[in-house]
């Protein structure tokens, strides 16, 4: 499959490789990277430049890797009035999302209370697979988290009202309807707001180190200060609930695609016309998923604000535990794009990929509207993370998209094989990370040398202007499924 360079870090596969292709299929990466990338994501992507209604191209981040349907780090827009969405263009842990909180404490301040924080949050806040919370809801009320998102936590004494507005889509993303969801998905997921789950989802406390502040001016928007600060920041998203959504949908699209004309390269990408009574039904479904998932990482913030203060002695206000800003990955979302001269609804897909607006977006707080958006891009629990915001050149490039992550390079079966996780717990703590875990195979997992270096994700994100650095995060403390 010929693999063509069109600009610095940008790279094409035309549509005359693939039998089926629309539009050419378009990689963002060093050279470096594209070699790491295994070849499940060439084949992904091509696959998603067939689907019918796409526009301009199927797009992969650097963080690129094998996934479910589309390659993670995929992002795809297709026309509203005759294009498809499809769950493999999503993913199943819909709105698995990245939150970051800022303190006033400094690393001087916490580290000789790290071991008594982590503990703390350890057990306020659950993890581990099937992990159940503490916010107990009737069916009733777990429609109204379908439809409220974040707000029902306002209501409900779960955050503070400046939370929502840092929040992407303050926290509600419209059109959901829980008449759409199963049975099967309400009894997965009512018991399971204010938990983490397993796999690479994480609490982790975090310090920004001399240098780790590349954009002054940016970062005193966002409330970074000055090395020593310490953060906060948590992965995590739907949980059981949007798994079994996606389950039930890709089982309904499959069955129903021949109704409306539509063969697909791989099943996995089963998909429905958005217009279709099936496409709406997801829709409707997938987004009341996503406002379940602001609801969770809403919940576990107040954990965090209830643990922190205890174990400070201070009101949460008093340290300054304020939301930097909570942003999607794995959603589908109706936005509006100039193409070709044309403004069009388009069904923007971000499967692991990050929504990335510019300058200027009317929905972003007005402390942000000149920097952009904030990004946030989770490293791994030994190397760090990144805050980064939005640029006009996102929203001309990739339908105001990018990364989400330093991506795998191997799988986890594979990391297992090559380390013990009460070996990288050791290892770790003598380095300064303290870690807590469900699961000490979940630990080795997660190990650093399974995913990309960060700092080459963000460096072509950078360069490419697709999204701007800020500051770099550094771990000292981490809660693990």
């Amino acid at each position: 499959m010929k693999v063509l360079p069109v600009g610095d870090c940008v790279w094409e596969i035309p549509p005359s490789e693939k039998p089926g292709m629309r539009v050419p299929a378009r990689i963002y990466a060093s050279e470096a990277l594209l070699g790491q990338m295994d070849k499940g994501v060439f084949e992904q992507v091509t696959n998603v430049a067939c689907l019918p209604g796409i526009v301009r191209a199927s797009l992969c981040m650097p963080d690129g890797h094998w996934g479910y349907g589309f390659p993670i780090g995929g992002v795809a827009a297709f026309r509203a009035d005759t294009g498809v969405i499809s769950p493999g263009g999503i993913g199943f842990d819909i709105n698995c999302g990245m939150r970051l909180l800022r303190t006033t404490l400094t690393e001087d301040e916490v580290r000789p209370r790290l071991r008594e924080l982590i503990n703390a949050l350890f057990a306020a806040v659950p993890s581990g697979v099937g992990a159940k919370g503490f916010v107990h809801l009737s069916e009733t009320q777990f429609s109204e988290v379908m439809v409220e998102g974040s707000g029902w936590c306002v209501r409900h004494g779960f955050g503070w009202p400046e939370d929502l507005e840092r929040t992407e889509g303050q926290g509600c993303l419209p059109g959901a309807d829980p008449a759409h969801v199963s049975a099967r998905a309400v009894s997965r997921g009512r018991d399971q707001l204010g938990t983490l789950g397993s796999g690479n989802h994480y609490l982790e406390i975090q310090v920004i180190r001399p240098g780790g502040i590349h954009d002054p001016a940016a970062a005193r928007a966002l409330g970074v200060d000055a090395p020593g600060q310490i953060f906060v920041m948590l992965h995590c998203g739907s949980r059981g609930f949007g798994h079994q959504i996606g389950t039930d949908y890709l089982r309904i699209f499959d069955q129903v695609m021949r109704n409306y004309g539509i063969t697909v390269n791989d099943r996995e990408l089963a998909c429905a016309p958005f217009r279709s009574p099936e496409g709406q039904a997801y829709f409707g479904a997938m987004t009341a998923a996503a406002n379940s998932a602001f609801v969770n990482r809403q919940v576990i913030t107040h954990r965090v604000r209830e643990v922190m203060g205890r174990v400070f002695g201070k009101d949460p206000r008093e340290l300054g535990l304020s939301v930097v800003y909570d942003v999607c990955h794995n959603t589908a979302k109706l936005e509006r794009y100039p193409v070709d001269g044309e403004l069009l609804d388009l069904v923007v897909h971000r499967k692991g990929a990050t929504r990335a607006f510019g300058p200027g977006a009317p929905d972003l707080p007005e402390a942000y509207r000149e920097i952009g958006q904030p990004v946030i891009i989770g490293g791994s629990m030994e190397t760090g993370s990144a805050l980064l915001v939005g640029t006009a050149r996102a929203m001309a490039e990739t339908w105001g998209s990018t990364a989400h992550g330093a991506g795998r390079t191997m799988s986890r079966a594979q990391a297992k094989r090559r380390v013990w996780g009460e070996t990288l717990l050791k290892e770790m703590e003598a380095r300064g990370i303290i870690v807590r875990a469900a699961s000490k195979s979940g630990v080795a997992e997660e190990a650093g040398f399974a995913y990309k270096d960060l700092a080459a994700v963000v460096d072509v994100l950078h360069r490419l202007d697709i999204s701007r650095r800020v500051a770099s995060l550094t771990p000292i403390g981490n809660i693990k499924g």
